[in-house]
């Protein structure tokens, strides 16, 4: 690789999409780095004003409130997006992630997006003795309300949460790990209706251990 394409992405990845975070935060891939691809933007003007809302107003909230967040998966340009689904990497096709993972390509109604797989240190322990990742989920409906979807995968109770241009556009919360409430993996929020279980419930309720665990931590 030659030095002007090492100072470009250099530079690249210096991009500031928030108080806390920069481009390069998004970029790292498994996938893109075992098979030597460089996981960079085609459209970096558009990557770039979809990542700033991701992180402005969806992860800069939950890092004020829980401290520093860990970035597990975040942008994949449409070469790895497609590998990864080649390779069977529980990765979408690419048009199913246009305004997703790829955020530099415009979703088939021109909307933008930005999708980031993140795990939340301060929590992980809660998790880890309980299995209760619907609390947190509740805490981000309640608290971060330009999210767009959430899904929660086994490992360190990680969790893609998105921000997507269109406001209109309904609330999913889903997951690959059981309900500890209910005993089952089907969506607690589908297109911004609560499943059953939870419907009687109120929402401040629904992620009391989340406020336990704020009022441990200020205790200690």
């Amino acid at each position: 690789m030659s030095k002007s394409k090492v100072t470009q992405l250099d530079n690249l990845a210096r991009i500031r999409l928030s108080q806390n975070f920069f481009l390069r935060d998004f970029l790292y891939s498994e996938t893109a780095a075992v098979h030597g691809i460089n996981n960079i933007p085609d459209d970096l003007e558009l990557a770039v004003a979809a990542g700033r809302q991701l992180c402005e107003q969806v992860l800069e909230p939950i890092q004020a409130a829980w401290g520093r967040i860990h970035i597990r998966s975040a942008f994949r340009s449409c070469e790895v997006n497609q590998l990864g689904n080649e390779l069977g990497a529980n990765c979408a096709t690419n048009e199913s992630n246009y305004a997703g993972h790829i955020w530099d390509r415009r979703d088939e109604h021109g909307f933008m997006g930005a999708t980031t797989c993140i795990v939340i240190p301060a929590y992980l322990d809660y998790f880890e003795k309980t299995g209760d990742w619907t609390s947190l989920a509740w805490w981000i409906h309640a608290h971060v309300p330009a999210y767009s979807s959430l899904y929660f995968f086994p490992k360190l109770c990680a969790f893609n949460i998105s921000w997507y241009e269109n406001r209109q556009s309904p609330k999913n919360i889903s997951s690959y790990v059981q309900d500890p409430n209910t005993g089952h993996k089907k969506r607690i929020l589908t297109a911004d209706v609560e499943s059953d279980y939870y419907q009687n419930i109120s929402l401040q309720q629904r992620y009391a251990a989340c406020e336990k665990l704020f009022s441990s931590k200020s205790g200690s």
